[in-house]
């Protein structure tokens, strides 16, 4: 059989098992509405709980069994909190590291097929069962013996078979998508903003290119006080199998329920990472979800899952520091309007006031208008979703998302859920100016003192 002839058969199972699963909820849902007809009050609310339940547990079985970017899209909804019903996003964040995992006996063959040893010869110890499972891949603990006859503790992230035809099935959904969104959006241009989703996504499937971004990370933040990012065992890695240092921890789940010091700690080191990456070296993480994250208790956090990188030129950099500098640090919305306008995210013929366009877009930078104590919520999160997505906006209509802009878009939505879910605070305009290369400000709390401290020490 063609491979052409593979990736139609595999993107037609993939469609299928798509509509077969709105069947079976929907058929689901007929089904509770005719025994609703005669129940009481009491019993009507019973039936719709248990339909509620039992409609995300299919979604979120069916999504994870499936893997690739769909699986993807149901990690995402997972953590926008009031953006879904309760079951719904409880059932679909099994997805953030426990997705259904791949058999033991494909894991095995995989790891010896890609690195050309059996598996008893490369391991001291192999733990059959993953630690993590997510969307292209999961990962397993081991002890590995090095060549100088030390042993290490390490993660070992084995890459679906076949997942590789589910991303190109699923990104050929994505220009009906995009074609999609701009019936709804009608300035935006789908076709730039779908490529951007397929590069990164297509990126993402090479383990050596994540091998090559972890450790331009971990080579950064070595020796930070609150970041770490896992060193690489470039020899054991190949395009299917990534081997790094095992760090072990406590889960995003597990922070949610410490005390308000302890989040707020958390939050501000993810806040730091995501910004200090993003102006030191001009790259970021274009995959934030719980998963992706191990918490040491002190504030320290371990990042992992350096697939899903979106690097940006200088001049892209300096856009993005004049729309920061026009609409929070001077506060001049004719300056913010022409940014804009140039970075192709406002038509030049908007029939609006610069007022008007200032308000729409000063909704994202929220968190860091003024010098004040932020309090993260879910609720806010999900607000700034509906905003993005809220095409009965009359600005709406007018507005884009250039291909720059796709993945900031991404990191800013998934960063807002994860402090919304969190429920950290603290004053994000201070921190934000000690990271924005225009104010380089002084240290607003004991975290900035350290960081200033490890910085100096690097120069």
């Amino acid at each position: 059989m063609s491979s052409r002839a593979i990736q139609l058969r595999s993107r037609w199972r993939r469609n299928s098992r798509l509509l077969r699963l709105g069947a079976r909820v929907g058929l689901g849902h007929a089904g509770t509405s005719a025994r609703k007809i005669f129940a009481g009050a009491e019993r009507k609310e019973q039936l719709s709980r248990s339909r509620e339940l039992k409609s995300a547990q299919q979604v979120a079985e069916e999504l994870g069994n499936m893997k690739g970017a769909l699986m993807k899209v149901g990690q995402m909804a997972s953590y926008l909190d009031d953006g879904l019903p309760e079951p719904m996003r409880v059932a679909l964040s099994q997805l953030q590291s426990n997705a259904p995992p791949m058999a033991v006996e494909l894991v095995h063959i995989e790891i010896e097929r890609e690195l050309g040893r059996s598996i008893k010869d490369i391991f001291v110890e192999f733990d059959d069962e993953p630690i993590a499972s997510a969307s292209i891949g999961q990962v397993h603990r081991a002890i590995i013996r090095l060549a100088d006859g030390t042993e290490k503790a390490v993660a070992v992230k084995v890459q679906y078979p076949g997942v590789g035809e589910a991303i190109d099935s699923d990104l050929r959904t994505a220009d009906l998508l995009g074609a999609m969104l701009a019936f709804g959006f009608k300035s935006l241009n789908p076709e730039d903003m779908v490529a951007e989703i397929k590069d990164r996504l297509r990126e993402e499937l090479d383990y050596k290119n994540e091998a090559e971004n972890q450790q331009m990370f971990a080579d950064f933040y070595r020796g930070h006080p609150f970041i770490h990012v896992p060193e690489v065992l470039h020899e054991y890695s190949t395009k299917n199998i990534l081997i790094t240092e095992l760090v072990t921890g406590h889960t995003f789940a597990e922070v949610c329920e410490w005390s308000q010091e302890q989040r707020d700690m958390a939050g501000e080191a993810i806040f730091r990472f995501v910004f200090r990456s993003l102006y030191r070296f001009r790259a970021f993480n274009g995959d934030p979800h719980p998963g992706n994250y191990i918490f040491h208790g002190d504030g320290r956090v371990t990042f992992l899952d350096f697939g899903l990188i979106k690097h940006f030129t200088q001049d892209e950099m300096l856009m993005f520091q004049s729309m920061v500098k026009a609409a929070v640090i001077d506060n001049d919305m004719d300056v913010y309007r022409r940014v804009i306008e140039d970075a192709g995210m406002l038509q030049l013929d908007a029939p609006f006031t610069t007022q008007e366009c200032g308000e729409y877009f000063s909704h994202f930078y929220e968190p860091v208008r003024e010098s004040r104590v932020m309090e993260w919520s879910g609720a806010y999160a999900t607000s700034i979703v509906r905003h993005t997505f809220d095409r009965t906006s009359a600005i709406a209509q007018y507005a884009t998302v250039p291909k720059s802009f796709v993945f900031i878009q991404r990191i800013n939505l998934g960063l807002y859920a994860l402090l919304g879910q969190l429920r950290s605070s603290g004053n994000y305009r201070r921190i934000s100016e000690e990271l924005w290369p225009m104010t380089n400000a002084a240290p607003s709390s004991s975290m900035g003192e350290a960081e200033a401290k490890w910085l100096s020490s690097r120069d």
